[in-house]
């Protein structure tokens, strides 16, 4: 294995560009996000590979675990052993022998996919499009302020965004509305991903605040919300009609379109 030092990720590369302008072109150097295949690998046996940027991929293992329904809490995982490469990733995360004997049960072919759930599936009867209800959820008490402060402070967060223009943002903020924590990434879910690993990983109650999206509200992006009990998903697109069937079906509230002075709410 290379020195995991030696390919420490920004998340970007440099690439020679020509810039055209006006009639005019010049040679720059420009920076891309980066996006490289990341193999999940459960007890030894790879479960799915997908496309994400390679950063933070410890909290992504662990949410894509939580979300995608591997394992049901933070403590079916016993250990996580992220293998960093030049082009690709490995993230090995030892579970649970009850977890790991469900996930044999249903294993199916998932290379390449998207995140969203469905991409791989081999039958109309593996799908799971039905929540459970979300148990004790809180709300902002001031809903247009809350989502007004995240929309403003989002763009703060987003030095991947700022540096390349092409990643996704999945934020955590308090009821109040002020951001925690954020997470970039080339896929939306990804980010979703890194986010609830993230607070997973440090035992925060995931009903005691919202996620703010810098996306449409898409219906992976409600079914891994409402798994994992968030009480409200707030994007800054619009919403899927099969994201706001999850949202209302879980008593999950979906706002889309925030911005600093308005907001559609959904459910």
């Amino acid at each position: 294995m290379q020195d995991e030092a030696d390919i420490e990720r920004v998340g970007y590369q440099q690439r020679e560009v020509v810039r055209h302008r006006a009639g005019t072109q010049a040679r720059a150097v420009d920076c891309v996000a980066e996006e490289m295949p990341v193999a999940l690998v459960f007890n030894g046996i790879s479960h799915a590979v997908m496309m994400a940027t390679p950063r933070d991929l410890e909290a992504f293992a662990v949410g894509f675990a939580l979300t995608e329904g591997v394992v049901q809490s933070r403590a079916d995982i016993y250990d996580i052993d992220v293998r960093p490469a030049r082009a690709s990733a490995e993230v090995e995360l030892t579970i649970a022998q009850p977890a790991f004997l469900k996930l044999k049960d249903k294993r199916r072919t998932l290379s390449g996919r998207s995140g969203c759930g469905v991409c791989g599936i081999e039958s109309l009867a593996l799908l799971d499009l039905d929540p459970e209800p979300i148990v004790a959820p809180a709300l902002p008490p001031d809903l247009a302020s809350a989502i007004a402060r995240a929309a403003r402070e989002l763009t703060q967060h987003q030095a991947l965004m700022r540096a390349t223009g092409g990643v996704h943002a999945a934020a955590w903020c308090a009821l109040d509305g002020a951001i925690v924590s954020v997470f970039e990434d080339v896929g939306r879910h990804n980010g979703l991903d890194k986010l609830i690993g993230h607070l997973a990983l440090r035992g925060v109650d995931m009903r005691d605040g919202f996620v703010f999206m810098s996306s449409r509200g898409s219906y992976e992006l409600a079914r891994k919300a409402a798994r994992m009990n968030i009480p409200m998903l707030a994007t800054i697109s619009a919403p899927s009609s099969l994201a706001i069937d999850i949202a209302a079906q879980a008593g999950m509230k979906l706002v889309s379109f925030c911005r600093q002075d308005g907001y559609v709410e959904y459910t």
